[in-house]
């Protein structure tokens, strides 16, 4: 295959999975269809393009290829002309041109689809869980990761969730500004893991995937868009996602290693996204501490700080503290214990994490153990942090982040001896 042939797939692959999905949900009605014909018009195009070029819009080729792939399954399914007609000539015969993807579009094809899957009707987690499969690309163990749950489980939840959606009918639109606020939580959630994904992928080389953070922060401005005024937790999540995403360039050297925090080259930050996040921070707090602002409040001090010894870390306790107390979860936990170690040492917040690992929530996450390895470390006891660190390698599933590990359990090693 031609080198641009090959980029171009990959390219719109990785950047408009989920605007291709959403159009064909929209057309199909039904998800299955609209992932499984996706899968199948990218693998088409791996040939296609390889002869006949890339084509001037590859996502609505994409689109057009999967949909009449979805017309021949219908035929293969049944010859019955009642049951073509149930899917509409209004699509079945249109003829798809490149639509209008403007960046102002309000509200766009994915947005919807959130909106569709963060129905009342689905618990919680299925809702956020079914949104990141088929708005982000991610795979079934990528959102695991994301609840801590097993992907078998996490398999399960997501057939229920569809299934349910097909057998209540629930419509593919925007609510009405009335009924939005009982699904905003979960929208917000689901906005936010998929930034998450994008600012520290599940698997693979990249330290951060630049498509999925640009199309989270674009999906919560939107989102702030929809009220009036605009709610505290969404302000409170764009300031979020900004703060983070302006230290992306420093988070890794020239060969893609990760760089922690406390190393980074803060002349490197981007401080027209920070300078744009304080004020949205600011108005999210006075509406009151939710969990988002809570988080971008701690960001923002990070942000603030010039020199990492500057950070203002006994704030950051306190803001912890009442994340805990407002949304309690192991992880809200475990980043409360690595900012006690900076107020009060590594004796203290080692017990806090050994108190975390004996409930077991954490066992297969590996921060959990790269945290408890740097604790130790930081204590003298390098045969511990050794087992530590060998438990988080073995764990993690992006390259960057494994090297680093490798760097610190060899760093372990010789100070062992």
């Amino acid at each position: 295959m031609a080198p641009d042939a090959a980029e171009a797939v990959d390219i719109v692959y990785r950047s408009d999975w989920g605007r291709i999905v959403a159009a064909l949900i929209r057309l199909l009605g039904d998800f299955d269809l609209a992932e499984e014909t996706a899968q199948e018009a990218f693998a088409a195009a791996v040939d296609h393009w390889r002869s006949a070029g890339v084509p001037e819009f590859p996502r609505a080729w994409i689109i057009q290829t999967a949909r009449h792939k979805a017309i021949d399954r219908i035929r293969r399914r049944t010859r019955s002309e009642e049951m073509l007609g149930s899917y509409g000539q209004s699509w079945f015969n249109r003829t798809f041109e490149e639509p209008d993807y403007d960046s102002s579009e309000i509200p766009d094809d994915r947005l919807r689809l959130i909106f569709t899957c963060c129905h009342p009707a689905l618990a919680l987690e299925a809702q956020v869980a079914l949104t990141l499969r088929t708005l982000g690309g991610l795979e079934t163990d990528e959102i695991a990761r994301a609840f801590l749950v097993p992907p078998a489980t996490m398999a399960q939840r997501l057939v229920r969730a569809k299934r349910k959606i097909r057998d209540a009918g629930i419509p593919y639109v925007v609510p009405d500004t009335s009924d939005m606020p009982s699904r905003l939580d979960a929208v917000l959630t689901v906005i936010y893991l998929v930034f998450n994904e994008g600012y520290a992928p599940t698997r693979g080389a990249p330290l951060v995937r630049t498509d999925l953070s640009a199309e989270a922060i674009r999906l919560g401005r939107l989102v702030r868009t929809l009220l009036t005024p605009p709610p505290s937790e969404a302000t409170a999540l764009v300031a979020l996602m900004l703060l983070h995403d302006s230290r992306r360039e420093a988070r890794a050297d020239q060969a893609g290693n990760l760089i922690v925090l406390e190393e980074q080259d803060r002349t490197r930050w981007n401080q027209q996204q920070i300078a744009e996040a304080l004020p949205l921070v600011e108005a999210a707090l006075r509406g009151g501490p939710g969990p988002f602002a809570l988080q971008a409040a701690i960001a923002a001090l990070h942000c603030q700080a010039a020199r990492a010894e500057e950070t203002d870390w006994p704030q950051i306790v306190r803001l912890y503290d009442v994340l805990e107390r407002v949304q309690p979860s192991p992880i809200v936990s475990l980043n409360r214990a690595v900012a006690i170690a900076m107020v009060e040492g590594a004796d203290p917040a080692l017990a806090l994490v050994d108190a975390l690992g004996a409930r077991g929530d954490l066992d297969g996450y590996h921060l959990f153990h790269a945290t408890r390895a740097d604790l130790l470390r930081r204590l003298g006891r390098m045969a511990d942090a050794a087992g530590s660190y060998a438990r988080a390698i073995a764990l993690a599933t992006n390259d960057s982040e494994r090297r680093f590990l490798e760097r610190r359990l060899s760093e372990a090693q010789a100070r062992g001896l």
